[in-house]
Parts: C-alpha cells; structure tokens; sequence
C-alpha cells in the first residue's frame, strides 16, 4: 500500500512546548534514540466500546491482534516487538483526554492509533495533539494536517465524488434528502455533496442531523415522503445507520428513493438485515467480499490466527489492521534516513501492508483504491472499482 498525503497544507512542527516534544520523540525528527529504553514499543490503540460507533470495536480489536502478530514475527517497529494498550475512544467516552495526556506524560506509550469518529479526533488532538505520533485510519471528511498526525483512510470528497457520478449516470436522481449525525464528518460531507449533486442535475432539498444515540427517524421518513427525495445521503454511524436504515426499509421507502452512505459496513449490514437494504449502495476503499489477491490472503491470514468465529471484517478493522503497518513503516522511513525533516517525512510516500493491495491503474495519484458496492443478501456486491 502506498500512503502520500493529500493536498492540505505542509505539516510543520513550530517550536511551542509540544513540538519540543514532539521532536523528541518523533523517529526522524528527534532520532529513535529518544525513544524509553524498554523492550517494547507501546501503542495505544483508540477505539470505540461502546456508543453509536461500538459496532466497529469486534473487527477492529481483532484485526489489529492480526497487525500485531504479523509485525511480531518480523522486526515489530523501530526494530522492538508491539505491545497494544486498548483505550476507549467512544463518542460518549468522558475521559479519553485525561486517559491519554496520562500515558504520554508517563510515557507508557511511544504512537497512537485511532479508528473512530471525526469528533474523537478532534478531542484528542486538543488535548495531546503533536506529543507523539498519531495515525488516524478510518475514512474522513479530509484535510488534516495537525503536525504528527497521519490520516490514512480516504476522503469523504472522494467517495462522493465518484459515487454520485456513478449513480447519476445509472440512476439519474433528482431530489436528494441528507441525513447525519450532528459533527463534523456529516456536515463537511453534506457540503460537499452539495454542489456535486447540482453538477449532475440534481438538488439536496433537506438536510438532518440526530445526535449520537438516535432510534426515532419517524421525522426524517415523513421528510423524505413530503419532499419526493428519490434519493438519500445517509451520514450516520454504525447503531445509528442501523436503526435508520430497518425503519427506512420497513416503511417501504426503498421504493421511492435509493439510498448512498460512504461509511457502512459488514456489522451494520448484518444488523440492518436483507429485507431492508434494497436499493442502497456504499462507496467506499474496503469491502471484505472483495475478489482480490490481497484481499483473499488477509482473509486468510485473518480466519487462521482468529478462527472461524471470527469477527465479521468490515473497512472499519481493515483499516486498524493498515494503520498499525503504517506506523511500523513510518519508523521504518526514519530509520533509513534519520536526519529527514519532519516536513519531508510527512509527505514522503510509505509502502506497507495492506488488505487493499497495491493494484492502482498507471498515473493514478491516488493511495486508496475506491469501490461501489449493493447490499443484498447480508453482504456487499461490489459493483464497479470507481
């Protein structure tokens, strides 16, 4: 997998109290010598165990063992074996702020890395932005560029982007209707949408935003009805999109409107079920029904460390699984070339591995390859590579 950075602005340390001790730490930046003189490198990986996004916490714990043991039998990071410190980074969760700036003045932990919300996101870096690194996995609304933080999943504008121009070239709709949680992710994405829809002859003619936690969408139907939406961008996260889109199907919506979400996977498919996902389509970099190489060997590498009770893989776990080689990677980088500025090292692109494979066409510039899927039958049907 390649990871280059996207088009925000250059990362640069400045020279306040945490980028002192940022460079201190960083590998590249401060030499892997600053690192504590233990035998581990200690990562702290930030999910959510509960809330909306808890969903995600099965295939993501499980999927990081996998980066763990795999990293472990070669060289671990910066030449040391991975241990993982599990913090809870549920929306919901009061005390990941005072839980991390702990382990990082302690220094118990060497990086971190968070697969959650936009919203976390932005808690943790206000509260410990720039201290150590951080590599930030799941899909995103797109333009971080903190110093020490790497956003490796895809971005929001780009799924859009090709989604809609799929589906208005197939399915023509007119009269859109959005619906998400009430933070950033689903704002910055119904902004976008916004003038992609007009570009294609349509309109986003109402937006929603629940807060986490929501069950009763019985508003939002009677919106999609009195509007004539014959389409839906749904921007909810995980138990939410899952009580959204059984009460969409079991009102018979999905006769009168598709539905588009750039952020669902396996687990809240599963939890949806088959009699209500008609018509509704994902976009997104990572399906586990993918017919790849790279994707059938994770399979694989996956079901014969965890079992075949496994948890179900979805994009949220595969991308835990990419950010913790990413990580090792990016020591690795330092490693070769320790007197990179921090600068370069952030826009240098990185090879490691992941269930994404490395088959991009020629010229494309793009790191993260993007599909189209239908849900049916409890799984995704890929549809085209967009």
């Amino acid at each position: 997998m390649i990871y280059t950075t996207g088009p925000s602005r250059p990362a640069s340390l400045g020279t306040g109290p945490a980028a002192r001790r940022l460079r201190a730490r960083l590998p590249g930046a401060g030499g892997l010598h600053a690192l504590p003189p233990r035998d581990h490198v200690n990562v702290a990986l930030c999910v959510p165990l509960g809330g909306s996004a808890g969903i995600w916490a099965p295939s993501a714990l499980a999927s990081a063992r996998l980066a763990v043991a795999e990293l472990n039998r070669g060289d671990g990071i910066a030449g040391r074996p991975v241990r993982l410190l599990t913090v809870n980074a549920a929306d919901d969760a009061p005390d990941i702020e005072a839980t991390l700036a702990e382990l990082i003045d302690g220094g118990e932990i060497d990086a971190m890395v968070g697969m959650h919300t936009s919203a976390v996101r932005q808690r943790v870096l206000r509260a410990v932005g720039g201290q150590i690194p951080f590599v930030y996995t799941p899909l995103y609304e797109g333009g971080e560029a903190t110093p020490g933080v790497f956003a490796i999943g895809e971005t929001t504008e780009r799924q859009l982007q090709l989604a809609l121009g799929w589906l208005a070239g197939h399915r023509r709709p007119k009269r859109w209707l959005a619906v998400g949680n009430d933070y950033i992710w689903p704002r910055a994405a119904h902004q976008m949408a916004r003038p992609l829809m007009a570009a294609h002859g349509g309109e986003l003619v109402a937006e929603n935003y629940v807060p986490f936690g929501t069950d009763d969408f019985s508003a939002v139907l009677a919106q999609v009805r009195r509007h004539r939406a014959d389409a839906v961008l749904v921007s909810l996260i995980g138990q939410d999109a899952v009580a959204f889109n059984r009460a969409f199907g079991r009102a018979g919506l999905a006769r009168q409107a598709l539905r588009l979400s750039c952020a669902l996977g396996e687990n809240e498919l599963l939890g949806i079920g088959a009699a209500n996902t008609d018509d509704l389509y994902v976009a997104c970099g990572y399906f586990a029904s993918l017919d790849t190489e790279a994707n059938l060997a994770f399979s694989e590498r996956y079901r014969q460390l965890l079992g075949a009770r496994a948890p179900t893989l979805d994009t949220f776990g595969q991308s835990t699984y990419e950010g913790l080689h990413f990580l090792a990677a990016l020591f690795d980088a330092a490693r070769q070339a320790p007197d990179t500025r921090w600068d370069t090292l952030a826009h240098t692109p990185l090879d490691y591995r992941s269930a994404r494979g490395t088959d991009r066409p020629p010229g494309d510039r793009h790191p993260v390859p993007m599909y189209l899927a239908t849900a049916g039958d409890n799984r995704f049907h890929v549809i085209t590579r967009l």
